[in-house]
C-alpha cells in the first residue's frame, strides 16, 4: 500500500472545514474529519477507482460533505493535492502542481 504524501497547504483546508462545520453544529466538524479520514484510507486502499479530472490527477468525492480529495498516484506514494470545497474555486489547486 502506497503512503498518503500531503501537499502543506491541506492542513490549512482541513483546519478552515472543520471550524466551518463545528460553528454550525457541535460535532459536525468531528464528522468531517472522519469522513475525510475514511476517504484516505480507500484511496489509499484502491487508488485507482475514481476518475481522473486532468493530467493524471483523480478526484474522489465525499459523500455527506461538498468536497472532494485531490490527487495523483506516484511510483513511490500517493501524492494528495487538495481537500477542496467543490463550489469554492474549483481550479485554485492548479497553482500547486509543478
Amino acid at each position: 500500500m502506497l503512503r498518503l504524501d500531503f501537499h502543506p497547504d491541506i492542513h490549512e483546508e482541513l483546519t478552515n472545514g472543520y471550524l466551518w462545520y463545528e460553528s454550525k453544529c457541535n460535532g459536525l466538524g468531528e464528522d468531517f474529519i472522519h469522513e475525510l479520514e475514511s476517504a484516505f484510507s480507500a484511496i489509499q486502499e484502491i487508488p485507482g477507482t475514481w476518475p481522473v479530472i486532468t493530467k493524471n490527477f483523480r478526484r474522489s468525492l465525499l459523500k455527506r460533505f461538498p468536497y472532494g480529495v485531490i490527487y495523483k498516484i506516484k511510483e513511490d506514494c500517493i501524492f494528495v493535492v487538495a481537500v477542496m470545497h467543490l463550489s469554492r474555486e474549483p481550479a485554485y489547486w492548479r497553482g500547486r502542481v509543478k
